[in-house]
């Protein structure tokens, strides 16, 4: 009888990815020994609501370039055909129908940690899932008060600081900086092709992933 799956669920607005979220990917896989680390682009982030964002599609196809050709890494944009808000209990439990059995890690890092009792039915995605987390600047990951009450299972990811944010590149991107040293060569290229970040317009949508 084969073991049990082991799912790494890595969701995100992803606009846009950059190395840091590669660098925490990777590491979440190669510490624990993922079958597979599926990106899950966010199609309608809730607690984003009112931020202006690149069009799904762009995000899709840039997580897809930042994937490549990673081993055991896949992108699933569940959540952007999904109507509604991106609610990460509602990616879990379409995951566990569709993976019956599988161990479900969610990676995250501090910042995601910290506000998760935010999150739309956190204490069942708490008993749904492990959580694997990386803390900020290579510290500990410090569980918010509300986490410190709840019994959940946690791994801590052993990642070094990675000094970037997507904050960081739609600033650079805007100012019309080279972005090869903060998402890659894919993405970097893909930004510069479709102009993203560089005013109000999102740019033009790649024709085979364009949505309404």
């Amino acid at each position: 009888m084969s073991a049990p799956l082991k799912i790494g669920l890595f969701g995100g607005s992803f606009d846009p990815p950059h190395l840091g979220h590669l660098a925490l990917a990777r590491q979440a896989r190669d510490q624990l020994a993922l079958d597979e680390v599926r990106w899950v682009p966010a199609g309608h982030p809730w607690q984003k609501a009112g931020q202006a964002l690149a069009a799904g599609a762009h995000r899709l196809a840039m997580v897809t370039a930042m994937v490549g050709a990673e081993p055991r890494m896949v992108v699933d944009d569940v959540e952007l055909r999904r109507e509604g808000p991106s609610y990460t209990i509602d990616t879990v439990e379409a995951l566990r129908r569709r993976l019956p059995g599988a161990t479900l890690f969610l990676v995250l890092g501090q910042d995601q940690y910290t506000r998760l009792p935010t999150w739309h039915r956190w204490r069942e995605l708490l008993s749904a899932v492990t959580l694997a987390v990386a803390g900020r600047g290579g510290a500990p990951p410090q569980p918010p008060p509300e986490l410190v009450a709840v019994w959940h299972r946690i791994v801590v990811l052993d990642l070094p600081p990675v000094a970037v944010s997507s904050t960081a590149v739609r600033a650079a991107a805007a100012a019309g900086a080279d972005l090869r040293a903060l998402v890659g060569d894919a993405v970097a290229g893909y930004i510069d092709r479709h102009g993203l970040y560089r005013g109000t317009s999102p740019g033009d949508l790649p024709p085979a992933t364009a949505r309404s």
